[in-house]
């Protein structure tokens, strides 16, 4: 298999397309034609993670955090990110970085705590905004089925829980073929009307470009007219964070302990007991202090993440019992979620799990 072969199948799981704009994302390093035996899945691609990739003999390191996260001016031997890049082109390991791209995805991040929890009914805590695009577009009416049923193959009018949305509108066009012109229907050089269907889909972002090229190739006319624009619309199924029932409500003091269980870390940071039971959870792997109030607005009794500062824990107003377990406690089972969804696509195929422990944080 081929390095693009593998990142694709999981382009199609976390698309590229919906990773934050200050993210980098894809394949970091090496040639995506590369021959691929063997993948090596780990939360960072450090130095120790290429060594460790090369003693396993494995040509593609796919990794949560991107190695190379700003700008680069030299690759010597005087950086953590500098040698690990040095190293991997050396012996033709390719890396490729997921992020953001699998943060705002439901079955992404979140997954392996949220299953180890055992939340039910999980919806995201900040939906992504942009994620829905409409398409408009206008086309003869006896090709209207055709291209409707054309672009619900290609992925459009999906809409929560519904698929195949759209709306039709009927209208009169006009339009004067000129000289070099193959047109459809009219002459060149005479102004043609025709009876015209304006057609409009919804369709997820990172479908844009496939639903265009369907448009284009299954519309009668030379020159397809279309329109793209992003709708308010959100999906429930795509943002940050998740948020789920628990299947009993836990006391406050039982809750965290089976969190520190599950995480197995030392300690947890939190906020002041609020002296209620939780049943309502929010998630956010990695920093999220930012999703403190979209998380009690949905009613969370407890928000676990990580890297939450002083005058965070204030925000809990003593009606959300905020818990900071560490940032790489609060993604350790990414690792793992990426790799059930290899072994799925791929069951045949060599996909180890790193064991090299990337974290930084020590406990004393």
């Amino acid at each position: 298999m081929t390095v693009h072969e593998i990142t694709s199948s999981l382009e199609e799981w976390a698309p590229l397309a919906y990773a934050e704009d200050f993210d980098n994302v894809g394949l970091l390093v090496g040639d995506k034609h590369q021959s691929v035996s063997k993948v090596l899945v780990a939360h960072d691609a450090l130095a120790s993670v290429v060594d460790e990739a090369i003693r396993e003999k494995c040509e593609l390191i796919i990794c949560f955090h991107p190695i190379i996260f700003q700008g680069v001016k030299r690759i010597t031997n005087s950086s953590y990110v500098s040698r690990a890049i040095a190293n991997a082109i050396k012996h033709d390991i390719a890396i490729y970085a997921i992020h953001t791209a699998l943060d705002v995805q439901l079955d992404g991040v979140n997954k392996g705590l949220a299953d180890a929890l055992g939340l039910e009914q999980r919806t995201v805590v900040i939906p992504k905004q942009g994620s829905l695009l409409k398409l408009s577009t206008y086309v003869p009416e006896a090709h209207l089925i055709s291209l409707q049923a054309a672009l619900f193959a290609a992925g459009a009018g999906a809409l929560g829980a519904y698929d195949e949305c759209s709306f039709t509108n009927a209208g009169t066009g006009s339009f004067r073929p000129l000289e070099g012109s193959d047109p459809y229907v009219g002459e060149q050089g005479n102004r043609h009307l025709e009876q015209e269907i304006c057609l409009q889909v919804v369709l997820p972002k990172h479908c844009k470009k496939v639903i265009v090229e369907t448009l284009v190739q299954t519309h009668p006319y030379e020159t397809v007219a279309y329109e793209l624009f992003p709708i308010e619309n959100v999906r429930t199924d795509l943002g940050m964070g998740c948020i789920g029932m628990l299947e009993e409500a836990m006391d406050e003091a039982a809750f965290l302990g089976k969190l520190k269980a599950i995480l197995g870390t030392p300690s947890l940071r939190h906020s002041g007991l609020t002296g209620k039971k939780i049943a309502r959870v929010a998630l956010l792997g990695g920093s999220g202090s930012f999703a403190i109030e979209a998380a009690k607005r949905q009613g969370a009794d407890a928000f676990v993440t990580a890297d939450l500062k002083y005058h965070d824990f204030f925000k809990g107003e003593n009606n959300c019992l905020l818990v900071d377990v560490g940032h790489y406690e609060s993604e350790q089972f990414t690792k793992n979620t990426i790799i059930e969804v290899l072994r799925k696509k791929f069951p045949s195929f060599a996909v180890i799990s790193s064991k090299t422990v990337t974290n930084p944080v020590y406990y004393f």
